[in-house]
């Protein structure tokens, strides 16, 4: 099995949300668009739609197109600030950086209550993130050890592979297990990485709906869930079920 990170093994989606938040309002205050109600500070929706499971310039990009800003792309390297898409980007990455080193980070129970009944059960699992702070916040949130793999941002742009929804971060992680995807499940949160994950050709793709939202769980279904759970611990639940006959 190959899991996401942020959102479905650690509760880190909030902290990288509230950093885009404070990066996107500022630079949505040095560029006002034209469009008075694209001036709107960004909002949760705005985090689902545009940035979720993205990587940093990917995310950053298509949340200011979808504002109507057309900022010069800079790179990555960009100093933090509001002036080029990889300075907004960079603000983010400071802020977020800030947020995890002054704050606990901890697994879902659920979803650790998942992976110890897999490793009883000798499932090979790995763990994918865009993020390049992913085994940093495994190892602190003490799941690391339960992964065979972990492709996280670093390791992407070392292999030079391209962000969800393209399936490649998946297709690398399957591959460190030695499985292929037609015998591999993914297990994500975020719209871009169920894609990927159908994209890819996987044997199942569970989407997570921490937000027991409706609108979420339709969205996450018709981006290629085969099946939606509010928690990993759902999942355990029917594997028991299952077994019982």
């Amino acid at each position: 099995m190959v899991f996401d990170t942020d959102g479905v093994i650690i509760d880190s989606a909030r902290l990288h949300a509230a950093a885009w938040k404070t990066a996107f309002d500022a630079c949505l205050k040095a560029n006002p668009p034209d469009d008075l109600s694209a001036r709107r500070p960004f909002d949760r929706d705005d985090y689902l739609r545009y940035v979720d499971g993205k990587a940093r310039m990917d995310g950053a990009t298509a949340f200011l197109a979808s504002r109507g800003l057309t900022l010069p792309p800079g790179t990555i390297a960009d100093p933090p600030g509001t002036d080029t898409v990889g300075a907004v980007a960079a603000r983010k990455e400071q802020l977020f950086t800030e947020r995890i080193r002054t704050r606990d980070v901890e697994a879902y129970p659920g979803t650790l209550l998942l992976l110890r009944h897999l490793r009883g059960e000798g499932v090979a699992m790995a763990a994918v993130s865009a993020s390049r702070h992913a085994r940093e916040l495994l190892d602190r949130s003490g799941v690391l050890p339960y992964f065979a793999a972990v492709i996280d941002g670093a390791e992407a742009a070392r292999l030079g592979l391209p962000g969800k929804p393209a399936p490649d971060l998946f297709l690398a992680a399957a591959g460190r297990l030695a499985l292929p995807a037609a015998r591999t499940a993914v297990i994500e949160d975020a719209l871009a990485g169920v894609e990927a994950g159908r994209r890819g050709g996987f044997h199942l793709v569970v989407g997570v709906d921490r937000n027991a939202a409706p609108d979420t769980r339709a969205a996450l279904l018709g981006r290629g869930a085969d099946v939606v759970v509010d928690d990993l611990s759902e999942l355990l639940t029917d594997s028991t079920e299952d077994d019982d006959g």
